[in-house]
């Protein structure tokens, strides 16, 4: 009798710890979902709160900056505040900032919530991940990490579809306001359901304040830099000089954190073979995951001429695929080296890319169907066994730490890739359009076909065009300049992507969860 009771409490204090996990899971989904229904709506904001066209990109700029400085110092307020009051005053906080963003009366008021929200929102990602490797035993964290990796990915793909949804339906405060009640519900199950542990105030004390303004320091300065290279150039005084101050901010940083005893962030966690290859795969997925979610939008918006609306409607094939394949990874995970399974969904991902990188003007739903099947079917397997990878073999105790840079290191990889793809918009798109231009005035016909140009125009013409005709056909060669250099993103992006098989060999062997 005794040993029934024991395993009846057992589990019931296994499922008031999977209760707790879920509402961490839906703190997180919230706080990355939240960049992607502000996206969409930044013109209703713009209009409405009467904000310079040239200030509205900051209103995404400031809560991305804010949440990658917060990202590496999980660990620490892990130590500090314990796992449970770090995901209940974070997610409150978020809350306060959702509410005061939907009732800002104008920019500054606006900026400056979001800055709170998005340093609140970063603490809640990687707390989630490395919730998986602390609560539960190795048998159940495949399941968790799908729980929470479902829905880390699944936000991005509904956030325009619901974004738009919102703005069109009722305001754009709603963007907001939607945070507010699943946020306090989250904070109120989890702060009864996780396990409850001592906040250790001599942490705060050990606090290393120089360290903290260099890491910063470097992070803020990167994310600048990267944020303006595209149009102001990447050797610019300006970002050159961000970019300086980025880089001797880092080394100070890692010179830091390397010679004191309790370093801010653990940064010898590199030291592990595992968690340097995972951390790898994880920038690279971040650059392709989030490298895929700007440009699809930036296809449908500007060359088909979708609302959010319907780019959520497209975008969302990629979502159902991924949750359809959720179980199918779970049972594979347990069984098989998480190397052998991040190979082949890096590479069906890269695939994937790589499809959307022969589209034309006219591409819509049909041709993007089977890409995003491709690649909804690969994500999982790009972060599930990466995911155990890095995580699955360190101590406990390294885990908060090392969930932090792990989750960082997909942050900037996303953060470098759009640079990338701005970078080959705007520098790519003007000597394209040259290029077809040539091959029309030669009379091709495959140039003829690929901008959609009336049939008559083409066959048989050199040279200039006249003034009518090249009325019709400078929009029309505009868009396919775009569209061309669209491709050449994605197949950069594909390219990169694939580069995370030959990471994979430098990992050591690690046994299933389940023989």
């Amino acid at each position: 009798m005794p040993n029934r009771l024991d395993s009846d409490l057992t589990d019931r204090r296994q499922s008031v710890i999977w209760i707790g996990f879920f509402a961490m899971c839906i703190g997180m989904f919230m706080a990355i979902l939240d960049v992607q229904v502000v996206a969409t709506s930044l013109p209703t904001i713009q209009a409405a709160l009467d904000i310079d066209p040239e200030q509205m990109s900051w209103i995404q700029t400031v809560y991305l900056i804010a949440e990658v400085v917060a990202i590496p110092l999980t660990g620490f307020l892990t130590r500090f505040l314990t796992m449970r009051w770090l995901f209940v005053t974070s997610l409150v906080l978020f809350v306060i900032a959702s509410a005061g963003c939907a009732i800002s009366s104008g920019f500054r008021e606006l900026v400056a919530w979001r800055v709170l929200q998005g340093f609140s929102g970063g603490t809640l990602i990687p707390s989630v991940f490395s919730a998986v490797f602390i609560l539960f035993p190795n048998e159940r964290q495949a399941l968790a990490t799908t729980i929470a990796g479902v829905l880390a990915v699944l936000a991005p793909t509904v956030g325009p579809i619901v974004g738009g949804w919102l703005t069109e339906t009722y305001s754009w405060h709603w963007l907001f306001l939607i945070n507010i009640i699943p946020g306090i519900l989250a904070a109120l199950v989890a702060m009864r359901s996780l396990p409850q542990e001592r906040v250790d105030v001599w942490e705060l004390r050990g606090l290393d304040g120089v360290g903290l303004v260099t890491m910063a320091v470097a992070l803020i300065t990167l994310e600048l830099g990267l944020k303006e290279a595209p149009t102001s150039g990447w050797m610019s005084a300006y970002d050159s000089g961000l970019f300086a101050v980025s880089a001797l901010s880092a080394l100070a940083f890692i010179w830091r954190s390397l010679h004191r005893a309790r370093p801010l962030v653990e940064l010898h966690n590199f030291q592990d073979r595992n968690f340097m290859v995972g951390s790898t795969l994880s920038f690279i997925l971040g650059f392709g995951l989030f490298g895929s979610v700007y440009l699809m939008p930036v296809f449908l918006a500007f060359v088909r001429g979708h609302n959010a609306f319907e780019i959520g409607m497209t975008m969302l094939v990629t979502g159902i695929a991924q949750l359809c394949t959720a179980p199918i990874a779970v049972a594979l995970e347990k069984r098989m080296d998480p190397r052998l399974l991040s190979a082949v969904g890096f590479a069906l991902f890269a695939i994937g890319i790589g499809m959307s990188a022969s589209q034309n003007p006219r591409s819509d739903y049909d041709a993007m169907f089977w890409p995003q099947i491709i690649r909804g079917v690969s994500i999982m397997f790009c972060l599930l066994p990466p995911t155990r990878l890095a995580l699955g073999t360190l101590p406990p105790e390294r885990v908060p730490d090392a969930s932090g840079l792990f989750n960082l290191m997909r942050n900037l990889g996303g953060a470098i890739g759009i640079a990338l793809i701005d970078t080959i918009l705007y520098t790519r798109s003007e000597p394209l359009g040259q290029k077809l231009w040539d091959r029309l005035q030669a009379g091709n016909l495959e140039a003829a076909e690929f901008i959609g140009a009336p049939a008559q125009i083409v066959p048989g013409h050199t040279g200039a065009f006249d003034a009518d005709t090249t009325a019709i056909l400078n929009p029309l060669v505009q868009t396919a300049a775009t569209v061309q250099a669209l491709n050449e993103a994605w197949m950069m992006v594909a390219i990169i992507t694939a580069c995370a098989v030959i990471c994979l060999p430098f990992a050591k062997p690690v046994l299933p969860t389940q023989s």
